[in-house]
């Protein structure tokens, strides 16, 4: 029997109205080391700097006259030949926080240094969009045990799990039916206790709804086979198979390599690339690539040269990754880094992290990006 809490919410909640567009955001956590991802390897002081750790040339795969990928990237390099992927050089913002934590709540958030912002980007986005009537959790899915403050707005937040079986099951328990069933709220917490059990009922219907499309279509494409793999290979699936789900977010952790880099490192990259390639895949080969957009970041990248430990500390800008069937802008987006011209050790950014939200929010997403990042950047014009 359905509680009768569920049964109002039902009749309460809507879809959001969309343009069908889908963004897939990937982080990864730690501070990856973008110059030993998009490597400058004809720029002496790159192998200068890191004589234990670069890139020889002949793990290199040449993208450009003056850049080439590690070659664990070989599926983002089939993505670049293919016109597939735009790579985003020094990419950061003003005053730079080497704290993973800190740093990562400014580019969740697309706060600035001396901010302190309780709500996420993409958590935002979904309050602009959603009304009390007309909103869904499952509209931002997290493929994780907890919710990042991305996917958290002030009306609205997203919704994590790595099971869409588990989740059915969590939320079918007789506790939470019980206690939908038995709910009666009084003049005294009627205010706060009637949200609370309207936000049980609309995650327990989400439940019932990724669990329902988890069902639909079990890809063919070989992912890999371990954890990150088979969370990219979950988001395809609820993506062919027609979730209205606008926005996915997951987390490869691992990339703070400190000591003895290259080994870490280059399974990280393999995983990384070899599961984004295989979504690309899946995605093209069910006529779904040109309307999935695909954003890769890491809190900051690393500094430019190596440590004692044969690893690298934490630095500042880095780069950023889009890839879709539907760039406007492929290859290359702007210069590598210029070695030449450090900040105390570290690249200088360029071009602001927000300015790439800009241009996702309103080339891609048809959102009003300033109100939704709280001020105005410029939007770059890869979409």
């Amino acid at each position: 029997m359905v509680p009768q809490f569920l049964k109002s919410a039902s009749g309460r909640m809507g879809i959001r109205k969309s343009n069908g567009k889908i963004l897939v955001v990937i982080q990864l956590a730690g501070g990856n080391d973008g110059l030993n991802c998009v490597v400058p390897f004809r720029n002496d002081l790159y192998y200068k700097n890191r004589a234990a750790i670069h890139i020889p040339d002949n793990e290199l795969i040449q993208i450009s006259d003056d850049a080439a990928l590690n070659h664990n990237l070989s599926g983002i390099a089939e993505l670049f030949d293919a016109g597939n992927l735009c790579i985003i050089n020094s990419v950061g913002y003003p005053n730079p926080n080497r704290s993973h934590f800190r740093s990562m709540d400014i580019w969740q958030s697309a706060s600035d240094e001396n901010q302190y912002v309780q709500t996420g980007w993409i958590g935002r986005m979904l309050d602009a969009n959603c009304h009390s009537h007309q909103c869904h959790p499952h509209q931002a899915v997290e493929i994780d045990d907890t919710l990042s403050l991305a996917l958290k707005g002030e009306q609205l937040k997203g919704m994590a799990f790595r099971n869409p079986q588990m989740l059915k099951k969590t939320a079918s328990t007789p506790l939470i039916n019980s206690t939908g069933k038995n709910y009666e709220a009084d003049a005294a917490d009627k205010s706060y206790l009637e949200f609370l059990y309207k936000t049980l009922a609309e995650t327990t219907q989400s439940a019932d709804y990724i669990y329902a499309k988890s069902k639909i279509y079990h890809s063919k494409i070989q992912y890999p086979q371990n954890d990150f793999g088979k969370k990219i290979k979950l988001i395809a699936e609820l993506i062919i198979s027609g979730a209205e789900t606008s926005v996915y977010y997951v987390s490869l952790p691992g990339f703070d390599t400190h000591v003895f880099q290259k080994g870490t490192h280059a399974r990280l990259l393999k995983s990384y690339s070899d599961s984004l390639k295989a979504m690309c895949d899946d995605l093209k080969s069910n006529n779904r690539f040109h309307d999935v957009m695909i954003l890769t970041f890491s809190e900051f990248g690393r500094r430019v040269k190596e440590n004692s430990g044969k690893g690298t500390d934490h630095g500042t800008a880095n780069n950023v990754f889009i890839a879709g069937g539907a760039l406007k802008k492929a290859g290359l987006y702007n210069p590598l880094p210029d070695l030449t011209n450090l900040e105390e050790g570290d690249l200088k950014f360029r071009i602001d992290f927000r300015s790439v939200y800009s241009a996702v929010l309103s080339g891609w997403m048809n959102e009003d990006s300033e109100k939704i990042l709280l001020s105005n950047f410029d939007s770059l014009d890869f979409v």
